[in-house]
């Protein structure tokens, strides 16, 4: 007979594992951390502008990206009235909410890469 997993259902439980699953679903992809860590610098940058600095990315996926993360309100989308139309993006103040989290993210890379450097050394 096989055991059952046990699942701790208790409240403060559930609601960790349910925002976490919230978060993972808002920031999801490849792009969201790296056009989020790129507004945060406190510039406001045009879709070019972004298109540029995002390495990799298409116009359809950064356009998506965009969308999502102005849907989410972690950016907001500036409509200038210029001919022909300008449009710029910056980060919200809930958006900057997220760059501590973009820094941990960056320096457990920047150990992850030296630790694996290393590794690879004395092999």
């Amino acid at each position: 007979m096989k055991k059952k997993a046990v699942i701790n259902n208790n409240l403060p439980c559930k609601t960790e594992i349910t925002a976490i699953k919230d978060t993972m679903e808002i920031l999801s992809g490849k792009w969201k951390f790296h056009i989020i860590g790129t507004l945060s610098l406190g510039k406001k940058l045009r879709f070019m502008d972004l298109l540029r600095e995002v390495d990799g990315i298409g116009t359809k996926m950064l356009s998506k990206e965009l969308q999502d993360l102005e849907m989410n309100q972690l950016i907001s989308r500036i409509v200038l009235n210029t001919k022909p139309v300008t449009v710029e993006y910056q980060i919200t103040d809930f958006g900057k909410t997220l760059i501590p989290i973009i820094d941990e993210i960056a320096k457990w890379g920047i150990e992850y890469r030296n630790f694996v450097y290393k590794n690879k050394r004395r092999v």
